[in-house]
């Protein structure tokens, strides 16, 4: 009698991990050149229409995808205003937040998540009267008051205001000592990690990598943590001295060997890898991919994210 309820608890906790917790809704997935395609995913809840954008390099084309997908509900307006609830910044380069400041004249009201350094490069080079306006509610006058910073502290959870969402800023390393950061976001017990641009700490000479992973570890191990969203930019033929902090392949693999010896072999079998950030110079997205799943001990489920493309995460 012990060894069935042991059972069913156990099948129980098994289903409970596998429910679909949040939805993913790629609105660019590239690491440059293609301005209609840059890194902006929205997150949320199932069966939810709030969202908080990680990262907005593209922000209108990838809404007008994603409704010709069925992934959202339009019309573009009603998705931009009042879906989108607030932008996690993870660094100050354009093909990281071209989207949110080009849409910021139709936007609504709403907060942008970042650390200090990234919301200091939004005041001081972009919402500045010289390239744009200043939308913000901090910075340069006049100001707009659309937009409010919210400065994330590492390792310090906020609420994003109007959806079931919470997000951890944690910094990275993108040429070293240029600041990039990542986004654990929690909705109950459950939660998915979003890393900005980020070199190996091997090659970056910093152990901001290690740090998170010590983070990230525990949860999972508990299976609460079951979808890491990470870049790998450049092939494995891309020189080290030449990635100005970038992951190839090899190097994602080196990383996951790191989280593997805190975690276990068995724990992270089957965690979801959603690949972002490859550069689409000729065909390195389709050489990166080729060389993930060719080389793949750890039995990690790579994911390759499409364009307004919906992706079910548990």
């Amino acid at each position: 009698m012990k060894k069935t309820a042991f059972s069913l608890l156990a099948f129980l906790m098994h289903m409970a991990c596998q429910a679909q917790n949040f939805d993913l809704i790629p609105l660019g997935i590239y690491g440059g050149e293609q301005e209609d395609n840059l890194s902006a995913y929205l997150v949320g809840a199932p069966k939810d229409s709030t969202f908080l954008s990680l990262d907005a390099g593209t922000i209108n084309t990838g809404i007008r995808k994603a409704i010709q997908l069925k992934s959202l509900n339009g019309p573009e307006e009603t998705v931009l205003k009042n879906q989108i609830k607030g932008y996690f910044i993870s660094h100050g380069h354009l093909d990281h937040l071209s989207g949110l400041i080009i849409n910021s004249p139709a936007d609504a009201k709403k907060d942008i998540f970042a650390i200090a350094p990234v919301i200091q490069i939004l005041q001081n080079h972009y919402f500045i009267t010289d390239t744009w306006i200043n939308f913000a509610d901090q910075g340069q006058k006049p100001m707009l008051g659309k937009y409010h910073y919210n400065e994330l502290q590492e390792g310090k959870e906020i609420a994003v205001q109007k959806t079931p969402l919470f997000i951890t800023a944690y910094e990275l390393s993108h040429v070293n000592p240029y600041k990039s950061s990542a986004a654990l976001v929690r909705k109950d017990d459950h939660y998915l990690l979003y890393l900005g641009d980020t070199g190996a700490d091997r090659v970056e000479k910093s152990d901001q990598l290690n740090k998170l992973w010590d983070t990230a570890a525990p949860l999972i191990r508990k299976r609460q943590l079951n979808t890491i969203l990470i870049e790998v930019s450049f092939p494995n033929s891309q020189p080290e001295n030449l990635l100005f902090g970038h992951l190839t392949p090899n190097l994602l693999l080196e990383e996951l060997q790191k989280l593997k010896e805190k975690t276990g072999q068995k724990n992270l079998e089957g965690l979801n890898i959603v690949v972002t950030h490859r550069k689409p110079t000729k065909d390195n997205p389709e050489i990166i991919k080729a060389e993930l799943l060719k080389n793949n001990p750890l039995k990690v489920n790579y994911i390759f994210p499409e364009q307004g493309k919906k992706i079910n995460l548990p």
